[in-house]
């Protein structure tokens, strides 16, 4: 049996052809080779992508997306949907090839023999776990079970259809590779699937025009930020960096027990703020002049803070990874597939007993600062200064992030995404992601506003942080958060 011939790639190639029409199996099967004029990435991964590719190789790095889809939706017609979603995006249409003593680079593959794998669960609607079985399949398998990179796609798909009730449910995920993707790329391609699914269903016949085939986002840097400048200001970040981490002493997460690396498996804990609860925290931000991240953060740091008996004032590291699409030159559209974030930690003081918001006006200041000073861009060099070049040299820089980067604790916060509330013939709902963590960190915490609802998911590695710690930690987040909201004066009220 050759790599390619994996029974889960037997499975994929069976589901594509069953849920194909015929006239599109008839197409040549290396058109997405030989047309004229289709892009096709064939590079060296860059620093950024090396290190997520040897990170997964040691426990899987995989981004997870999701949204729930009210109404009747064919699997045939998600099948055509995203036959349209690769060939409209290079790097769908890419596996990683690895010889010996050369570079890992991007290369096409042949989207005839490899589609998007597409997995059907199906359960019925009176299975008192049906509504959260979309959590127990990111937890199982989506989370702990890797891309096959050597024979692509680097994206695969799931749809869990909720049988027997009264009304058509579904509900969608999407898991990238983080080589090709971050949160905001899953979340686009999210939303592009279901919208070529709607046009498919009124009879239209969606463009499948390529884009345009991206260098890697280290090339795409602004000058000033590339070659013996950019060298330069990563240095002088890493020393201020240093000197502060010295200073401060903060405090991280303290494993509950050793693991090894190759071991790590991340898990998931869904949590969510109600219509309600997030107009309360928008409107308490605003009163309070910080961010809605650093609120959310600032109730990070006090939850891990407490779960761990923190007495005494001490500083807490955390960290939030910033976009930086649209400072590269060319400038990167959102829905561009790619990974286009930096983390930055920020080193805020916890004092027991002192309310939410002075933390979080620290925390925003913070990011709005570092951004000011396009820290997260200098940290882009970072893996091209510092990073492993092979599994093999891998073992030094992962125990650095380990005990020193960034994403011990994290918080990704994606904001309000344009996720519509109908598509199409179809109802939308439920809309998030969860964040792989592998090598890199311990928690990791993934907020997306959608629908007017805010979605928050703390990723962890399984027994480097237990469940029951996990949920404490996630419980007692919430709890910080909407004990800070209760406390504060009515907003609406007082400006009427």
């Amino acid at each position: 049996m050759t790599k390619a011939d994996t029974p889960e790639r037997q499975q994929a190639q069976a589901d594509h052809y069953r849920q194909s029409p015929r006239k599109e199996l008839a197409r040549p099967s290396a058109e997405a080779l030989s047309f004229p004029g289709v892009p096709a990435i064939r590079r060296p991964l860059s620093p950024l992508e090396r290190w997520y590719w040897i990170a997964d190789q040691t426990s899987p790095l995989n981004g997870i997306f999701r949204s729930r889809i009210h109404g009747h939706l064919p699997m045939p017609l998600l099948r055509r949907a995203l036959s349209v979603l690769q060939s409209r995006h290079p790097l769908l249409r890419t596996a990683i090839s690895a010889q010996e003593g050369q570079a890992p680079a991007f290369r096409p593959v042949d989207v005839a023999h490899t589609p998007i794998p597409l997995r059907h669960v199906q359960v019925p609607a009176l299975d008192p776990d049906a509504g959260t079985r979309w959590e127990h399949e990111v937890n199982e398998r989506e989370l702990s079970e890797r891309i096959d990179w050597r024979t692509g796609p680097l994206l695969r798909a799931v749809v869990i259809t909720l049988e027997g009730g009264g009304e058509h449910v579904h509900d969608l995920i999407l898991t990238a590779s983080h080589c090709i993707a971050d949160g905001m790329t899953g979340l686009a391609l999210l939303k592009e699937w279901v919208e070529i699914a709607a046009q498919l269903s009124a009879g239209e016949e969606p463009s499948s025009t390529s884009r345009r085939a991206l260098p890697a986002a280290e090339d795409l840097l602004p000058r000033h930020h590339q070659g013996e400048a950019g060298a330069a200001a990563l240095t002088d970040l890493m020393e201020r960096d240093a000197e502060e981490a010295r200073r401060l002493r903060p405090h991280r997460i303290v494993p509950s027990r050793p693991i090894p690396f190759h071991q790590r498996r991340t898990r998931m804990v869904h949590r969510s703020l109600t219509a309600g609860e997030l107009e309360l925290l928008v409107d308490a931000c605003r009163q309070h002049e910080v961010t809605v991240h650093g609120a959310l953060a600032a109730a990070m740091v006090t939850a891990v803070a407490t779960e761990a008996g923190t007495q005494d004032p001490a500083y807490l590291s955390i960290g939030s990874p910033l976009d930086f699409r649209a400072e590269l030159d060319p400038a990167v559209a959102h829905d561009e597939a790619g990974t286009y974030a930096a983390t930055l930690p920020s080193r805020v003081l916890y004092r027991p007993g002192v309310p939410l918001w002075p933390m979080a006006r620290v925390i925003s200041q913070d990011l709005a600062a570092r951004r000011r000073r396009e820290e997260h861009l200098s940290l882009v060099n970072l893996l091209d200064q510092a990073g492993p070049k092979t599994s093999v040299d891998a073992d030094s820089f992962m125990r650095y992030m380990d005990e020193q980067g960034p994403i011990n604790m994290c918080l990704s916060n994606l904001g309000r995404r344009g996720f519509p509330d109908r598509i199409g013939p179809w109802r939308v709902s439920g809309t998030q992601l969860v964040a792989g963590i592998s090598v890199t960190g311990a928690i990791v915490a993934t907020v997306l506003t959608s629908h007017g609802q805010l979605t928050w998911n703390f990723s962890f590695v399984e027994g480097l942080v237990p469940a029951p710690r996990a949920r404490r930690i996630a419980d007692e987040s919430l709890h910080t958060l909407l004990s800070a909201l209760s406390s504060a004066p009515d907003v609406r009220q007082a400006s009427g």
